[in-house]
């Protein structure tokens, strides 16, 4: 004698829904970037991005790639970055975040010409 069972094929996919629903949330990333204008021709900017890593791949991609391509969007004559920073990091240990984490990463620097490093087409 068989066992009873239930052949529903719409069942699966309303389990398989809120999941895929869930890992599709999970797995957006996040970027904003704000510009600082210290003269008509020149300013400061900020830009982060987070990602996910799961079991060694980024989603949907590395960090500090989501915020370089935030700010080549802007594009913004002379950028010239100061200072990057992605986190979590622990080094020799960071092997261990490549199984499931979050990363932050933030780009820091400056855009434009200054006018008191540009030189005056006129003087002598």
């Amino acid at each position: 004698m068989s066992s009873p069972r239930s052949d529903r094929p719409g069942r699966s996919l309303w389990l398989a829904a809120p999941l895929l629903s869930l890992l599709l949330f999970v797995t957006s990333s996040c970027s904003s970037m704000s510009f600082n204008r210290l003269s008509e021709t020149h300013g400061e900017f900020y830009a982060n991005g987070v990602a996910i890593t799961i079991l060694g791949i980024d989603f949907p991609r590395a960090a500090i790639d989501i915020a370089r391509e935030n700010l080549s969007d802007a594009r913004q004559p002379n950028m010239q970055i100061t200072e990057e920073l992605i986190t979590p990091y622990l080094g020799w240990f960071d092997w261990f975040l490549d199984i499931f984490s979050v990363r932050f990463a933030s780009i820091t620097g400056t855009w434009g010409f200054s006018p008191d490093l540009v030189p005056s087409a006129f003087s002598n």
